[in-house]
């Protein structure tokens, strides 16, 4: 992968040496090279991470009127590059930068109907004086830009935009609200800084004289399922299949994540079987912490432990295993680290265990694949099958709305809370499509798919692109294939949860590919630490940081509702402060990256 980023301005020269930085800080998404393109009104950076064809892949790169920056990688690159070959154009390399910049050529933006991949890029047109953004399906890749007095700036990152002297790091109360009521995730579109915004997953954006446009490109359709049951298994573990296999391609280095769960073990058995093939080892990797099978305790979420469904599997398929073993120091310690990284407040130790990960992963590795989304479009989450919880008029994994308003600084009550956060969703559940006669439970299944999409999933992506990317290292989402999450959305809720088991159908669909123990354990979240000194040292954290002079933390926290949350232990607040993974100890985390984040950005509130 690579960072991009680049301004258009219709009245000045561009400033390059402004554009030097804002690609610098870009550096670890793309540490092995970087370029540049000026013009009049134009200035593009690039960044880039070198995956497929080091020599003829580089950018910016230029063909006919068109210049692009890309930041991306296409699964269907070969089948492209066919079609433009009967088409009369010509190749250098085999990158699918150069497919990317041909199929813009020969199609606009119906290129991107064609593309299946994950990607952000940009294209200058000379001769029309256009700019076209444009971001996958998904929202795999990020694109964030704000208008200026004389044009338009984008990047890969907030940190880049904000060294543009015309993009100031203030925060309405409006953004605050968005961190302390939506937070770690974004409402669709909004970058939380008042004057950026975020390109949404499956949207481009053209921008000219005339302004700025911003168009759909693809949506969920609901259409009847007239497969039946063995057919949708077979249907199923066939796109499963060609997901990974399309993403294994690779000039360099490439290992699997592996955590012993259902969807991580599905691709690392895939993968593996596949590098047999070839007469190669496949390389994986899992995470733990010290002295977490002394601490661990059973819970509704988390039934039994990883570890040993990892070494089960990586024995199983015969893997070249790692294991990462992080301490709770480093992981408080990487709370800032994460933050800078994601450029906001995110999941806390969620996302600083992953940053150490993706450090470690880096020095033997670049690309790796990992297990995202299975949970949000085969319903493997509890708010897919607990009925109070699938038919809460809100977001399922953030119904703490009135106890986080009540932490507020400038407080809103619970009505005022709740009507904030009803506006995106609702401006969500305006994108669902239904069939005509569908029943109450399969109308709000498909509303359930669609806000996982939009929102949790989102986040997610979002933490995995940040996380891995603040070392080099480019992860892939097979199961985030556009074929995959379309086939998915029309799969009757009872084929999914067949044996009544949460991803019930991707379990038999996988039949012989994993160890039966494996392919049936009961779904366990993203592994984090059990150890409650990691809880005494946030305490101790916070504790010192409300008794300093410098602390900016209360200007959104209540001190006082904050000291009652510590002197409780966290019993003054019931409920998760975000899904399954942030309970009392992420909350904590949470309000220390805020710390951090205001100071580190210099964040001004604005009313």
């Amino acid at each position: 992968m690579c960072g991009i980023a680049g301004e258009i301005d219709f009245k000045n020269k561009i400033n390059k040496e402004l554009l030097r930085k804002m690609s610098a800080v870009l550096t670890p998404r793309g540490p092995d090279a970087e370029g540049y393109y000026f013009d009049e009104n134009v200035g593009f950076a690039h960044r880039r991470l070198i995956v497929i064809d080091p020599e003829n892949g580089k950018q910016p790169m230029s063909f006919g009127n068109y210049t692009l920056i890309y930041n991306g990688e296409l699964y269907n690159t070969e089948e492209i590059r066919a079609e433009l070959l009967k088409k009369g154009y010509d190749f250098i390399g085999h990158s699918d930068t150069e497919v990317v910049l041909k199929a813009f050529a020969e199609y606009g933006a119906d290129c991107l109907k064609l593309f299946n991949g994950i990607f952000a890029f940009a294209v200058w047109d000379k001769r029309e004086q256009k700019l076209f953004l444009a971001r996958d399906r998904i929202g795999v890749k990020p694109l964030f830009y704000a208008k200026t007095s004389d044009g338009i700036v984008f990047a890969s990152e907030i940190k880049s935009l904000l060294l543009h002297p015309e993009v100031k790091p203030v925060v309405t109360r409006e953004g605050i609200a968005q961190i302390m009521l939506v937070g770690p995730a974004k409402i669709v579109g909004s970058g939380v800084f008042r004057d950026i915004s975020d390109l949404p997953a499956a949207h481009y954006a053209e921008y000219s004289r005339e302004g700025l446009k911003i168009k759909s490109y693809w949506s969920l359709k609901a259409q009847k399922h007239t497969e039946n049951f063995e057919e949708t298994v077979s249907h199923t573990r066939e796109l499963i299949f060609d997901a990974v296999k399309r993403q294994l391609v690779s000039d360099v280095p490439l290992c699997t994540f592996l955590s012993g769960g259902l969807d991580s073990s599905v691709i690392s058995a895939i993968a593996a079987d596949e590098y047999k093939k070839r007469g190669e080892k496949l390389t994986t990797y899992s995470i733990d912490y010290k002295n977490n099978r002394e601490n661990f305790k059973k819970s509704l979420f988390q039934p039994d432990e990883d570890a040993p469904y990892v070494l089960e599997m990586a024995k199983f398929i015969n893997s070249e295993h790692i294991g990462v073993e992080l301490d709770t120091p480093a992981l408080a310690k990487a709370l800032e680290d994460a933050a800078y990284a994601r450029d906001l407040p995110g999941m806390a130790d969620v996302d600083s265990s992953l940053y150490l990960f993706c450090r470690e992963i880096k020095k033997t590795h670049s690309v790796a694949l990992s297990g995202e989304c299975a949970d949000e479009i085969f319903g493997g989450y509890p708010w897919y099958h607990r009925p109070e919880v699938l038919h809460y008029d809100g977001f399922p994994w953030a119904t703490s709305v009135p106890e986080r308003a009540a932490l507020m600084n400038d407080p809103l009550s619970a009505e005022e809370a709740e009507a904030f956060i009803r506006k995106p969703y609702e401006k969500c559940l305006e994108d669902v499509d239904y069939l005509d006669g569908e029943n109450a439970d399969e109308r709000r299944m498909r509303e359930m798919f669609v806000l996982n999409l939009k929102y949790f999933m989102a986040t997610l992506l979002d933490r995995k692109d940040r996380m891995s990317m603040a070392h080099g290292l480019e992860v892939r989402v097979p199961f985030c294939d556009y074929r995959l999450v379309e086939y998915a959305y029309n799969i009757p809720t009872e084929f999914k949860n067949y044996r009544d088991r949460e991803k019930g159908l991707v379990r038999y669909a996988m039949t012989g590919v994993l160890p039966e123990d494996v392919l049936w354990r009961k779904k366990s979240p993203y592994p984090k630490t059990h150890n409650p000194n990691y809880m005494q040292l946030l305490e101790q954290q916070l504790r010192s940081l409300l008794d300093s002079k410098k602390c900016r933390l209360t200007e959104v926290v209540n001190e006082k509702a904050l000291r009652e949350m510590l002197d409780t232990k966290g019993e003054s607040f019931k409920k998760n402060w975000y899904g399954q993974l942030m309970t009392v100890p992420q909350i904590y985390a949470y309000f220390l990256q805020i710390e951090y984040w205001m100071n580190k950005y210099s964040v001004e509130i604005s009313g």
